[in-house]
């Protein structure tokens, strides 16, 4: 008992210091000045440390607030951006839509226009067949005539004799006389 009545008497017997001091070794400490240290730290601790959680909580209640807006935002401007992809797949398509009309459509001017090139060619080329008949049976004419026209003499000169040239040359010349008779 002795053990536990010294520290009380020793605190009578120290004269003061003229200061605070605390004893960092736990084995010279007395369980007095230990819970006198632990009540201040947790009289006054207990506002600090309540403060210090208080902000704590503050900050994190803050920090998930911010991020609750900016996960609405992300969410609203994913919204926004779907909107858009579709509007954008909707012009797309109408362009495809669009392009692919225009591709037939221009498909069939060409077609048309090979077409009427061909009919303009193929005129020219049916005049030209056209013109070759032409000069070739005009070439048949000439040569049958011309054949008929030999053949013609070639009888005349076969039939045709001293006497009945003669005839001929007059009557011909009695035919010129008329015709001069009447003129005058």
């Amino acid at each position: 008992m002795k053990n536990v009545i010294d520290p009380f008497i020793s605190l009578s017997y120290w004269p003061s210091a003229g200061g605070f001091g605390s004893n960092t070794n736990i084995l010279e400490t007395n369980i007095i000045n230990s819970s006198v240290v632990l009540s201040v730290l947790i009289y006054f601790g207990k506002g600090v440390l309540s403060n210090l959680l208080d902000n704590r909580k503050q900050k994190i209640l803050e920090t998930i607030r911010n991020s609750e807006e900016l996960c609405k935002g992300a969410i609203d401007q994913l919204e926004k951006a779907r909107a858009c992809l579709r509007n954008v797949e909707m012009v797309a398509d109408e362009i495809q839509v669009k392009g692919n009309s225009q591709i037939e459509q221009e498909k069939e001017d060409l077609l048309n226009m090979a077409s009427e090139d061909l009919e303009q060619l193929e005129d020219p080329k049916n005049d030209t067949i056209y013109s070759e008949q032409q000069r070739a049976f005009d070439q048949i004419r000439q040569q049958v005539s011309r054949q008929a026209l030999r053949r013609a003499i070639g009888t005349l000169n076969s039939r045709l004799n001293t006497e009945l040239h003669l005839r001929t040359i007059d009557h011909n010349i009695g035919l010129l006389r008329t015709m001069m008779n009447t003129n005058d």
